[in-house]
């Protein structure tokens, strides 16, 4: 499956409810039984239907630093980035990493706001660090139609 923004996450940017550098930004790992890749209309993290977050050794949910937002007029587009987020001694999990779920935090799961899934590929990451890091037009690309 291919990295998307949740559709109620465009309807928000459309709006001044979407603050990419102002709100808490944070980042989960699913594993390959996930559907948090193909709920592309579940708004929060708990309508995805099975979540299938990673259970290896040492992970954590992860807050995002230093988010920031460019316009890349050449491309018509807006580009969303944050630093490098690592996992240290990532620990396999029942199942291999597949995604990364980007969300605005709020208070806990039900409000929590879905942003994007980023397919990153099949991971076992085996006690080694796994970093996720923009690739340089940043971690989303939102282009104009």
């Amino acid at each position: 499956m291919a990295s998307f923004i949740y559709t109620p996450s465009l309807t928000r940017m459309g709006s001044a409810l979407f603050d990419w550098v102002g709100q808490d930004i944070r980042c989960l790992l699913v594993m390959s039984n996930t559907t948090a890749d193909t709920d592309q209309d579940a708004e929060n993290i708990a309508d995805i239907g099975t979540l299938d977050e990673d259970d290896g050794a040492n992970y954590v949910r992860k807050a995002a630093a230093n988010e920031a937002q460019s316009q890349d007029d050449p491309n018509n587009r807006l580009e969303l980035s944050f630093d490098p987020i690592t996992w240290s001694a990532l620990g396999n999990g029942t199942r291999n990493v597949v995604g990364l779920v980007i969300y605005q935090h709020v208070t806990n799961d039900a409000d929590a706001l879905l942003i994007a899934y980023v397919d990153i590929g099949t991971i076992a990451p085996g006690g080694a660090d796994l970093t996720v890091t923009n690739n340089a037009q940043g971690i989303i690309q939102i282009a104009a139609a």
